[in-house]
């Protein structure tokens, strides 16, 4: 049965709010490293409420916004990162709205996931002073960069449960993937191309690595415990001759029960390889980042929670592992439980297709309210 707090939260949900919140948010360009105009945006959607926001600085123009109500330190904070990858055209990342479907940059990673945070606490704080339940909100800022935002508050506290609201459709995910990113390095000799057989070209160099990598045995596809991408890859311009510099940078998403050092030495060891097999190969490899996942028992007191607001939503209820890197893992690693649960998906984040739902964006705000209150 739904408790007369929840109800009336529910009641104080504003759809058309929330919707001029997303597209706003959509609206100001915020990649990561410019985030100053959405978080003057979102301070001011915030002091609305009464409730006071603190600025914490990352860097001149670079803050987190922190905000707390009711008694006490938070045990459960709300997470968002308000910045994006760069625009694919600065011309039309901006929010367009057709059929209750929201495009733009950001609409799914996570500008709709910070809005209905932004409106369930509006909406929690309507509720009598005491009546308000003890809970943090945190917007944090380059979490598609190094994660600065949220490594900068972990300094200072590091609350027992965060949910965070990255793309999932919805689906609670108690279990995260690990990431690492490998750069590589090959080096060539540098000739007219029209002479290529006295030089050495970086290029070929590098193909013939990454194929060794392909071809073994840690991305045999069944049963894979790794993700593998190729995310850039770049060599030396100079004009009408062999390159002789070629640099590449892949990406790993592992599975919550792999160990990102068990999967760095068996890459080592492939490089190295591959050093011997390759004729001429002058290759340079580093490990840029590396980030365990992790697999959490799922909380008792939030599953009872979702069990009983998921179906009165029309909401599937069914556990994922969050198959990406975000600030979860961060989160987790100085200690927090987080639960990643979010409007939008993987599939088209970071895409010229990206997307949300206005409903769904509006399930999760009446979701947040309800594991906040619970």
């Amino acid at each position: 049965m739904m408790s007369n707090r929840l109800e009336q939260v529910w009641n104080a949900i504003d759809p058309q709010r929330l919707r001029q919140t997303l597209m706003d948010m959509i609206d100001i360009y915020s990649p990561s490293g410019k985030e100053e105009d959405i978080q003057l945006y979102l301070e001011e959607c915030l002091a609305f409420a009464g409730i006071p926001v603190h600025r914490q600085e990352i860097e001149e123009g670079r803050y987190n916004l922190v905000s707390t109500m009711g008694e006490g330190e938070p045990v459960l904070y709300l997470v968002g990162h308000v910045d994006t990858v760069a625009a694919w055209d600065i011309d039309e990342y901006g929010a367009v709205e057709e059929w209750g479907v929201v495009r733009g940059l950001g609409s799914a990673d996570m500008k709709g996931g910070c809005a209905a945070m932004v409106e369930a606490w509006l909406a929690l704080a309507t509720l009598p002073d005491d009546q308000r339940p003890s809970l943090g909100l945190l917007l944090v800022v380059g979490e598609e960069e190094n994660g600065d935002g949220s490594a900068r508050f972990l300094t200072e506290q590091c609350p027992e449960r965060v949910i965070i609201g990255e793309p999932t459709s919805m689906l609670p995910a108690f279990n995260h993937y690990g990431y690492m990113e490998v750069s590589l390095i090959t080096q060539g000799r540098r000739i007219h191309s029209s002479l290529p057989e006295l030089g050495h070209n970086a290029i070929e160099s590098m193909l013939r690595v990454l194929l060794e990598l392909e071809s073994s045995s840690l991305f045999e596809p069944t049963p894979s415990k790794l993700v593998y991408s190729i995310r850039e890859m770049s060599s030396s311009r100079a004009g009408f001759v062999v390159p002789d510099r070629c640099e590449a940078m892949i990406d790993l998403h592992l599975s919550p029960d792999t160990d990102p050092a068990a999967v760095r030495r068996k890459l080592e060891t492939v490089l190295v390889k591959a050093r011997r097999k390759i004729k001429d190969l002058d290759l340079e490899f580093d490990f840029a980042f590396e980030s365990g996942g992790y697999q959490l028992v799922p909380d008792e007191q939030l599953i009872a929670v979702l069990e009983d607001v998921c179906p009165r939503l029309n909401l599937p209820l069914e556990f994922v592992p969050f198959r990406s890197h975000s600030d979860g893992n961060l989160f987790f690693q100085a200690g927090s439980k987080p639960l990643i649960l979010g409007p939008g998906s993987l599939e088209t984040a970071h895409t010229a297709e990206e997307q949300t739902s206005l409903a769904e964006v509006e399930a999760a705000a009446r979701v947040y309210a309800a594991l906040a209150l619970g």
